[in-house]
Protein backbone atom coordinates (compact mmCIF):
# COMPACT_ATOMS: atom_id res chain seq x y z
CA UNK A 1 0.00 0.00 0.00
CA UNK A 2 1.29 3.17 -0.62
CA UNK A 3 1.37 6.91 0.27
CA UNK A 4 -1.01 7.75 -2.04
CA UNK A 5 -3.44 4.98 -1.15
CA UNK A 6 -3.89 6.33 2.38
CA UNK A 7 -3.93 10.43 1.69
CA UNK A 8 -4.89 12.76 -0.70
CA UNK A 9 -3.56 11.20 -4.07
CA UNK A 10 -2.11 14.77 -5.34
CA UNK A 11 -0.20 15.35 -1.85
CA UNK A 12 2.47 14.23 -2.53
CA UNK A 13 3.38 16.12 -5.47
CA UNK A 14 6.42 19.39 -5.98
CA UNK A 15 6.05 22.54 -8.00
CA UNK A 16 9.97 20.95 -9.01
CA UNK A 17 9.85 17.67 -9.57
CA UNK A 18 13.49 17.43 -11.47
CA UNK A 19 15.50 15.38 -9.68
CA UNK A 20 16.71 16.36 -6.06
CA UNK A 21 19.84 15.33 -6.49
CA UNK A 22 20.46 18.16 -9.33
CA UNK A 23 18.72 20.73 -6.29
CA UNK A 24 21.31 19.79 -3.72
CA UNK A 25 24.10 19.35 -5.83
CA UNK A 26 25.33 22.70 -4.27
CA UNK A 27 26.34 22.36 -0.65
CA UNK A 28 24.61 25.02 1.63
CA UNK A 29 26.41 25.78 4.81
CA UNK A 30 23.43 27.55 6.45
CA UNK A 31 21.11 27.02 8.96
CA UNK A 32 17.14 26.76 8.58
CA UNK A 33 16.01 27.90 11.93
CA UNK A 34 16.97 30.75 13.95
CA UNK A 35 19.33 30.40 17.23
CA UNK A 36 16.09 29.38 19.68
CA UNK A 37 15.05 27.10 17.61
CA UNK A 38 18.15 25.20 16.93
CA UNK A 39 18.71 25.92 20.93
CA UNK A 40 15.10 23.89 21.51
CA UNK A 41 16.22 21.06 18.93
CA UNK A 42 19.11 20.61 20.65
CA UNK A 43 17.24 20.46 24.02
CA UNK A 44 14.82 17.61 22.85
CA UNK A 45 17.94 15.60 21.67
CA UNK A 46 19.28 16.19 25.40
CA UNK A 47 16.27 14.69 26.97
CA UNK A 48 15.34 12.05 25.00
CA UNK A 49 18.25 10.34 22.56
CA UNK A 50 20.15 7.99 24.65
CA UNK A 51 23.90 9.03 25.31
CA UNK A 52 25.77 6.15 24.78
CA UNK A 53 23.21 5.16 21.78
CA UNK A 54 23.96 4.89 18.36
CA UNK A 55 21.88 7.93 16.32
CA UNK A 56 21.22 7.56 12.71
CA UNK A 57 20.28 11.10 11.54
CA UNK A 58 18.16 11.25 8.55
CA UNK A 59 18.46 14.03 6.36
CA UNK A 60 21.82 15.03 7.99
CA UNK A 61 23.75 18.10 6.65
CA UNK A 62 26.88 19.95 7.98
CA UNK A 63 25.22 20.34 11.24
CA UNK A 64 22.73 18.03 13.45
CA UNK A 65 22.27 20.06 16.60
CA UNK A 66 23.17 17.34 18.92
CA UNK A 67 24.23 18.80 22.40
CA UNK A 68 27.81 19.75 22.89
CA UNK A 69 28.83 17.96 25.79
CA UNK A 70 27.09 14.50 24.85
CA UNK A 71 29.36 11.65 23.37
CA UNK A 72 27.74 9.40 21.53
CA UNK A 73 28.78 5.69 20.68
CA UNK A 74 27.70 6.62 16.47
CA UNK A 75 26.35 9.42 14.81
CA UNK A 76 25.64 7.87 11.08
CA UNK A 77 24.40 10.86 8.68
CA UNK A 78 22.44 10.00 6.05
CA UNK A 79 21.78 13.18 3.22
CA UNK A 80 21.82 14.49 -0.03
CA UNK A 81 25.19 16.66 -0.08
CA UNK A 82 28.90 15.12 0.46
CA UNK A 83 30.65 18.27 1.33
CA UNK A 84 28.29 19.21 3.88
CA UNK A 85 28.13 15.39 5.27
CA UNK A 86 31.81 15.66 5.38
CA UNK A 87 31.79 19.33 6.99
CA UNK A 88 30.05 17.64 9.85
CA UNK A 89 31.92 17.23 12.90
CA UNK A 90 29.51 15.08 14.66
CA UNK A 91 29.25 12.10 12.51
CA UNK A 92 31.17 8.83 12.55
CA UNK A 93 30.47 8.15 9.46
CA UNK A 94 28.08 9.14 6.39
CA UNK A 95 26.79 8.12 2.81
CA UNK A 96 24.45 10.17 0.24
CA UNK A 97 21.20 9.11 -0.05
CA UNK A 98 18.30 10.26 -1.88
CA UNK A 99 14.89 9.02 0.43
CA UNK A 100 12.67 9.93 -2.40
CA UNK A 101 14.35 7.93 -5.09
CA UNK A 102 14.91 4.88 -2.76
CA UNK A 103 13.37 4.70 0.74
CA UNK A 104 14.98 1.94 1.75
CA UNK A 105 17.63 2.41 4.17
CA UNK A 106 20.89 0.30 3.75
CA UNK A 107 20.97 -0.52 7.43
CA UNK A 108 20.90 -3.85 9.06
CA UNK A 109 17.72 -4.74 11.70
CA UNK A 110 17.65 -2.91 14.89
CA UNK A 111 21.23 -1.40 13.80
CA UNK A 112 20.36 1.94 16.23
CA UNK A 113 19.10 3.12 19.46
CA UNK A 114 17.70 6.12 17.70
CA UNK A 115 17.05 8.56 15.25
CA UNK A 116 16.28 11.57 14.11
CA UNK A 117 15.20 14.27 10.84
CA UNK A 118 15.15 17.86 11.84
CA UNK A 119 13.42 20.63 9.56
CA UNK A 120 13.27 18.07 6.53
CA UNK A 121 10.38 15.70 6.79
CA UNK A 122 8.17 18.13 4.60
CA UNK A 123 10.33 17.01 1.67
CA UNK A 124 9.73 13.52 2.16
CA UNK A 125 7.50 12.07 -0.92
CA UNK A 126 7.21 8.19 0.33
CA UNK A 127 7.32 9.24 4.42
CA UNK A 128 4.93 6.16 5.21
CA UNK A 129 7.69 3.85 3.54
CA UNK A 130 10.46 5.63 5.43
CA UNK A 131 9.23 5.91 8.73
CA UNK A 132 8.46 1.98 8.42
CA UNK A 133 12.11 1.46 7.60
CA UNK A 134 13.37 3.08 10.36
CA UNK A 135 11.18 1.20 12.58
CA UNK A 136 12.89 -1.71 11.38
CA UNK A 137 16.09 -0.52 12.13
CA UNK A 138 15.38 0.47 15.34
CA UNK A 139 16.10 -1.29 18.66
CA UNK A 140 12.15 -1.98 20.85
CA UNK A 141 11.17 1.14 22.21
CA UNK A 142 13.71 3.59 20.28
CA UNK A 143 12.61 6.42 19.67
CA UNK A 144 12.62 8.57 16.20
CA UNK A 145 12.62 12.30 16.67
CA UNK A 146 10.89 14.60 13.73
CA UNK A 147 11.23 18.20 14.49
CA UNK A 148 10.03 20.78 12.35
CA UNK A 149 9.11 24.46 11.93
CA UNK A 150 7.03 26.75 9.17
CA UNK A 151 10.31 27.17 7.50
CA UNK A 152 11.03 24.84 3.85
CA UNK A 153 12.03 25.61 0.28
CA UNK A 154 8.66 26.15 -1.42
CA UNK A 155 9.58 23.98 -4.47
CA UNK A 156 10.45 20.86 -3.05
CA UNK A 157 7.77 20.86 -0.18
CA UNK A 158 5.40 18.20 -1.14
CA UNK A 159 1.59 19.96 -1.90
CA UNK A 160 0.01 18.37 1.54
CA UNK A 161 2.30 20.08 3.75
CA UNK A 162 2.59 23.21 2.05
CA UNK A 163 -1.71 23.41 2.21
CA UNK A 164 -1.76 22.58 6.33
CA UNK A 165 -0.27 25.29 9.21
CA UNK A 166 1.21 24.30 12.46
CA UNK A 167 -1.77 22.33 13.85
CA UNK A 168 -1.74 20.65 10.51
CA UNK A 169 1.81 19.69 10.13
CA UNK A 170 1.49 18.26 13.54
CA UNK A 171 -1.49 15.93 12.92
CA UNK A 172 0.19 14.97 9.71
CA UNK A 173 3.43 13.67 10.73
CA UNK A 174 1.72 11.99 14.08
CA UNK A 175 -0.14 9.92 11.45
CA UNK A 176 2.80 9.16 9.37
CA UNK A 177 3.85 7.24 12.28
CA UNK A 178 0.12 5.85 12.58
CA UNK A 179 0.19 4.73 8.80
CA UNK A 180 3.96 3.33 9.09
CA UNK A 181 2.32 0.39 11.61
CA UNK A 182 5.35 -0.13 13.35
CA UNK A 183 5.48 2.48 15.91
CA UNK A 184 3.58 2.73 19.77
CA UNK A 185 3.42 6.17 22.54
CA UNK A 186 3.61 8.77 19.53
CA UNK A 187 3.84 12.08 21.28
CA UNK A 188 3.95 15.64 20.36
CA UNK A 189 5.82 19.06 21.62
CA UNK A 190 5.41 22.36 21.05
CA UNK A 191 8.89 23.74 21.98
CA UNK A 192 8.30 27.08 20.24
CA UNK A 193 10.53 29.84 21.81
CA UNK A 194 8.36 32.23 23.58
CA UNK A 195 9.77 35.19 21.73
CA UNK A 196 9.67 36.49 18.13
CA UNK A 197 11.61 33.24 17.13
CA UNK A 198 11.14 30.61 14.56
CA UNK A 199 8.31 27.96 16.09
CA UNK A 200 9.38 24.55 16.71
CA UNK A 201 7.41 21.25 17.27
CA UNK A 202 8.42 17.72 17.61
CA UNK A 203 6.51 14.47 17.16
CA UNK A 204 8.15 11.53 18.34
CA UNK A 205 7.01 8.27 17.73
CA UNK A 206 8.96 4.80 19.87
CA UNK A 207 9.76 1.35 17.78
CA UNK A 208 7.13 -1.66 18.57
CA UNK A 209 9.00 -4.44 19.29
CA UNK A 210 8.29 -8.08 16.74
CA UNK A 211 6.26 -9.21 19.98
CA UNK A 212 3.85 -6.52 19.93
CA UNK A 213 3.45 -6.19 16.08
CA UNK A 214 2.27 -9.99 16.04
CA UNK A 215 -0.04 -9.50 18.86
CA UNK A 216 -2.01 -6.38 17.39
CA UNK A 217 -1.57 -8.83 14.11
CA UNK A 218 0.17 -5.94 11.77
Amino acid sequence: MSETDLLPADGFRRYDESPDAHFYVQPRFVTHIDDPAIAAVSEIYRERLPGDGAILDLMSSWVSHLPAEVVYREVVGLGMNADELAANPRLTRWLVHDLNVNPRLPFGDQEFDAATICVSVQYLTQPITVFREVGRLLRPDAPLIITFSNRCFPTKAIDLWQRLGDVGHVQLVRRYFELAGNWASIETLDRSPADESDPLFAVIGHSSSPTLLTKSGR
